[in-house]
């Protein structure tokens, strides 16, 4: 594969971790330049067909929608029935499923192997768009064939507006605030949270680079299960009780009493690292290890984490 040298344009590695990483927007011009993709249209939709492969198509024209969303696995029959224009098809992972597309992932060794998720690619023709929305992940946007027009608004607030009558996260009340329009070649990055809307202008594919960022209810979850599944001998205890505790109250001194209990838990080094490196990298479908050639590595000390599972 081609070395692109300065896929963040004029700054380094670290100016852009320390300038713009999960804070601002970057654009760069010819990140990727002559970059040939190695899955066309045509094989990106028959990937969509596949039973392991997660899939949509989001379907909603500029600038009012409305946006609807098919999730795949789909039919040669269901491409047949789609509009000339005004809908982009979605394919989750394809670095899992073609090789030449995780080479790509070389290009960000400035970030730990760990944070990294999935390449996912668009497909669309003129007008297609999934609508003004946000993610909570960070992603670099490589637009390879055709060219998209980006319109940026804002870091979102914890519960933004949203559409109604959409499960896709629309924006209600969009604002732009910057506009670029990437070729061939182009890069931009996306910080968490930050409203994007990228309208297809002409026929054309965008590979995105998305990192993991895992809610904190989904850490409490996977913990839990942690905690459950090993010999955790830490029990919940009252403190120094008093008659007046006799009643339907929950007293300030029993949720004191626990925040020690989770204080306690938190404090064991040991458990949060084994813990957080099963976690990150967990496979992204369990169960398709074997078929996709997935392998997901962390070091903590002298212990190597593959998969979610400690290896030495």
């Amino acid at each position: 594969m081609t070395v692109f040298k300065n896929i963040l344009g004029d700054l380094s590695a670290q100016q852009f971790l320390q300038s713009h990483w999960q804070r601002k927007p970057l654009m760069v011009r010819g990140a990727f330049a002559g970059y040939s993709s190695p899955i066309s249209a045509d094989e990106l939709a028959g990937l969509s067909l596949e039973p392991d492969v997660e899939s949509r198509v989001v379907l909603g024209a500029a600038p009012s929608g409305p946006w609807q969303v098919q999730h795949g696995p789909f039919q040669e029959a269901d491409f047949s029935r789609l509009p000339e224009s005004a809908w982009t098809l979605i394919v989750q992972a394809v670095d899992l499923w073609v090789p030449q597309v995780k080479e790509l992932l070389s290009h960000f060794s400035f970030l730990p192997p760990w944070r990294f998720d999935d390449v996912m690619i668009s497909y669309a023709p003129v007008g297609g768009s999934a609508g003004p929305h946000f993610d909570e992940y960070d992603v670099f946007l490589i637009q390879v064939e055709g060219s998209k027009r980006w319109q940026l608004g804002q870091i979102e607030d914890d519960n933004p507006p949203l559409l109604d009558n959409s499960d896709l996260r629309i924006v209600k009340n969009f604002q732009q605030t910057q506009e670029w329009l990437l070729v061939p070649g182009d890069m931009l990055y996306l910080p968490p949270r930050l409203s994007h809307w990228g309208i297809a202008e002409t026929e054309g594919m965008t590979f995105s680079v998305g990192f993991r960022s895992p809610s904190l209810a989904e850490l409490l979850a996977d913990l839990a299960i942690e905690l459950s599944a090993g010999n955790n001998d830490i029990y919940y205890r009252d403190p120094q009780l008093s008659v007046d505790m006799a009643d339907e109250r929950i007293h300030p001194a029993f949720i004191q009493q626990v925040q020690a209990l989770l204080g306690q838990l938190l404090s064991d080094d040991s458990l949060m690292e084994d813990w957080f490196a099963r976690v990150m990298t967990a496979p992204k479908y369990p169960g398709l290890e074997k078929l996709t050639k997935e392998l997901r590595k962390a070091r903590i000390d002298g212990r190597l984490y593959h998969n979610g599972d400690i290896v030495n």
